[in-house]
């Protein structure tokens, strides 16, 4: 996405957005047509999808989690391989192509650091890294990903249930709302010099959907340390919303009374609401969210797959939503 003061914010088509790798493979079959060997190129790109990896690269420390007994926590879909999961992202900080964040965030320093606590709790404070890896045991959950602009992946990431540091920090009456604040500096992150978004980013969660056992803080995916473009060294992943509602990079979590306005609402409010949930039902004003493209798997002729309420979470917390009127609150 890109802004044109004349023109204001210019999302991209999803089917204009192309990653590398698919690029490059397609590419080489259109070479192999002009041969006269279209069969056999097809053929390969078959075999290729069916044999790729799945692994991470072993460059990272490794960050195990256990089996989760959380409902849903584990979809069977493949997950995306860990190139593609890795290199294909949103994260602002380090611009707004595709590609930047796992060009650019190699400056992203994540030790030593600190998420301050602040609001209405009883124990507010400041958490270390290393204090957070150890708040409870480590898990690994299998989710979906869907971004508004209709691509998609489904990624293992390891971490615990937001609600353990929620029970620990001890909420008062008062606490309604959580906000989550993104770090925001410039010697380490070259997209804040863009005006594509205010600074710091900052998202934020009602209280039951924070405290749902799905809702993940993420310190690592594919058995390792989270790569610093995807949001080092920890992030949030609620996996019914939208990817963009996944705040990265993490520095800061208030507990507020009020309902806390999000990057994206203050950004374009027309676009993009506070609760950001799946919702093939509702249009994005300028695309359709029926259907999605998974990163990694499509191949040339593979059709999209239709995009499932809650992004398949709905058995889950569809009651969360119970009487709203989704058009509304979108």
């Amino acid at each position: 996405m890109h802004y044109q003061p004349d023109r204001g914010f210019q999302h991209p088509v999803a089917s204009d957005i192309t990653p590398r790798a698919v690029y490059e493979a397609r590419r080489d079959c259109l070479r192999a047509v002009a041969l006269g060997a279209a069969g056999t190129a097809l053929g390969a790109w078959a075999g290729r999808d069916a044999l790729a990896s799945t692994a991470a690269p072993g460059k990272l420390a490794p960050l195990p989690g256990g089996r989760s007994s959380v409902s849903g926590a584990t979809t069977m879909e493949k997950p995306t391989p860990y190139k593609d999961a890795s290199t294909y992202n949103n994260f602002y900080e380090f611009g707004t192509d595709k590609s930047d964040p796992a060009r650019y965030a190699t400056t992203l320093k994540t030790k030593p650091w600190t998420v301050a606590i602040e609001g209405e709790v009883r124990k507010p404070g400041t958490f270390d890294i290393d204090s957070l890896l150890k708040l409870a045991p480590m898990e690994e959950r299998i989710y979906r990903l869907r971004c508004v602009e209709g691509w998609s992946m489904v990624i293992p990431w390891v971490g615990w249930s937001l609600s353990e540091l929620i029970k620990r920090v001890e909420p008062t009456g008062n606490a309604k709302f959580i906000q989550f604040v993104t770090l925001a500096d410039t010697s380490q992150m070259p997209g804040l010099r863009s005006s594509v978004l205010e600074w710091p980013y900052v998202e934020g969660l009602r209280m039951d959907e924070a405290m749902h056992p799905l809702t993940l803080m993420a310190f690592g995916m594919y058995g390792e340390a989270l790569p610093n473009q995807n949001g080092a060294p920890l992030r949030l992943v609620v996996p019914w919303k939208y990817g963009f509602k996944s705040s990265k990079s993490i520095v800061k979590i208030r507990f507020l009374e009020k309902q806390p306005r999000t990057s994206w609402e203050v950004a374009i409010p027309s676009e993009y609401g506070f609760y950001s949930n799946v919702n093939p039902k509702v249009d994005h004003p300028r695309w359709s969210q029926a259907t999605e493209r998974r990163i990694g798997e499509d191949g040339l002729l593979t059709k999209k797959r239709p995009t499932l309420m809650f992004n398949g979470y709905e058995s889950q917390v569809g009651q969360l939503y119970a009487g709203m009127d989704l058009r509304k609150f979108y």
